[in-house]
């Protein structure tokens, strides 16, 4: 974990002293809501290990949006207001923090899974290369399916799901040519009976493995894979634990470990890259792949999991060049 956080401050070296040695108020501002087990939580999991590591440094709060589109702007200046960093979870806040960063210089914001350019030197926006970490999962699934046919469920129709879409369908195929990948949209990112419906669809079209990528919405896919006795992979966190019996592995996005480093820097560094937009891609250590813990059961083979590793190496190397969705 130091070696991580290490690599990252190395990132962070824009000067903006004020901190060192003051109590720092952190607050996460989710579009969504906690209990998704994977992208909002991984947030929340951020701002409760900081509150962990520096318990007399920094005070931390979360505030959830519920998908409420009249909350965003009003819970983003409300925290602005409270607090001496921001951070923004989800793509939501694209318009208030267009319009209102500049308006609070004195709040540092930090826009996760987005890549917000030019509205203020206090927004650092933090984008993730999830079409790598897609990638290998992709080519786990293109190794396992019996059926040649793999799925994915995505929780809307936009650039940061179908990077991860394109990932895992470039991944598969480099596992199998021949391997035909189906998607379905949920159109909400919080309704399981709604991934659950997508899911059957694809398994019901001969697909064994199927992929979410729709936040809470996606545990749906995790039921109809158990229902059917197919099988899942999770996303953004280790999501096994869920159901290791259909979930096989899971591409994980570390939101919350991203979060921590770039406070981290504020409070060790005086440093914070405002004005930026910071790729954390799979050479960061916040893209990989998991299976779980120790003693569950494994669907990966030992050496299934050796061919991942080195194919994880060749995507740091560049030997591997993998297709996004973004232009």
């Amino acid at each position: 974990m130091k070696k991580l956080f290490a690599l990252i401050l190395v990132l962070l070296l824009a000067a903006a002293p004020a901190f060192a040695g003051e109590t720092l108020r952190v607050a996460a501002v989710l579009s969504g809501s906690l209990g998704d087990r994977s992208f909002y939580d991984s947030a929340n999991e951020g701002i409760q290990t900081l509150m962990e590591l520096y318990p007399d440094r920094v005070k931390g709060s979360v505030i959830e949006c519920k998908n409420d589109a009249s909350m965003f702007t009003s819970n983003l200046i409300s925290a602005a207001e409270q607090n001496d960093v921001v951070v923004a979870v989800g793509w939501e806040f694209w318009d208030a923090l267009t319009e209102y960063v500049s308006e609070l210089p004195d709040t540092k914001f930090v826009f996760v899974d987005n890549g917000l350019d030019g509205v203020g030197d206090n927004l650092l926006s933090i984008t993730y290369a999830q079409n790598e970490g897609s990638f290998l999962v992709g080519y786990i699934a293109g190794k396992l399916t019996e059926t040649g046919k793999i799925g994915v469920v995505g929780g809307e129709d936009s650039e940061t799901i179908n990077d991860f879409i394109v990932g895992y369908e470039a991944g598969a195929k480099y596992a199998r040519e021949d391997v035909e990948c189906m998607r379905q949209y949920a159109g909400t990112y919080d309704d399981p009976a709604k991934g659950k419906e997508n899911a059957l669809a694809l398994y019901g079209m001969g697909c064994d493995i199927v992929f979410q990528v729709a936040s809470r919405t996606g545990e749906g896919v995790f039921e109809a894979a158990e229902e059917t006795g197919h099988l899942a992979i999770g996303v953004d966190s280790d999501q096994k634990y869920i159901n290791p019996d259909v979930i096989i592995c899971s591409m994980i996005k570390q939101v919350g470990n991203s979060i921590v480093a770039v406070v981290q820097g504020i409070l060790e560094e005086d440093s914070f890259a405002g004005g930026t937009i910071w790729s954390a891609n799979m050479a960061s250590g916040l893209i990989d792949v998991g299976y779980g813990e120790e003693g569950m059961p494994q669907q990966v083979s030992d050496e299934l999991k050796a061919e991942v590793a080195q194919i994880k190496q060749d995507i740091i190397d560049g030997v591997i060049e993998v297709p996004t969705a973004f232009h």
